[in-house]
């Protein structure tokens, strides 16, 4: 299977947005629960948003009001507008999906199986 492909990263300025992009096959297959995990140098990874085959979204504390997960089925894209940015999200961004019992933010860093390459974000105070 072809596996996810990020976008859209870069260096912005605390305070500023970016819009993640993921290309993924697999919203073809409504079954999936779908997200974003990222990971800073050093620290594990860290859950950051997921989406559920209903359209339900979940977020980790620090995204919550900051950042925004959606899907475009007939571009098979997933996506992450992320704004009011701040130095600690930075870190490389993963989106990634597999199947779980329940789809919430948490699970997202779990599937390996399927997982792009990442894209990195970097926010300078």
């Amino acid at each position: 299977q072809v596996q996810p492909v990020e976008s859209g990263g870069g260096s912005v300025q605390a305070g500023g947005s970016l819009r993640l992009s993921c290309t993924i096959s697999l919203l073809t297959h409504k079954r999936y629960c779908m997200g974003w995990f990222r990971q800073a140098p050093g620290k594990e990874r860290e859950g950051v948003a997921g989406l559920d085959n209903d359209a339900l979204t979940s977020y980790s504390e620090s995204a919550m009001g900051r950042f925004t997960i959606s899907k475009d089925t007939a571009k098979n894209a997933l996506y992450l507008q992320m704004n009011n940015l701040r130095p600690e999200d930075t870190g490389t961004y993963y989106c990634a999906a597999g199947d779980a019992l329940f789809c919430i933010f948490s699970v997202v860093p779990t599937f390996d199986d399927y997982r792009g390459q990442g894209t990195q974000v970097t926010v300078s105070s």
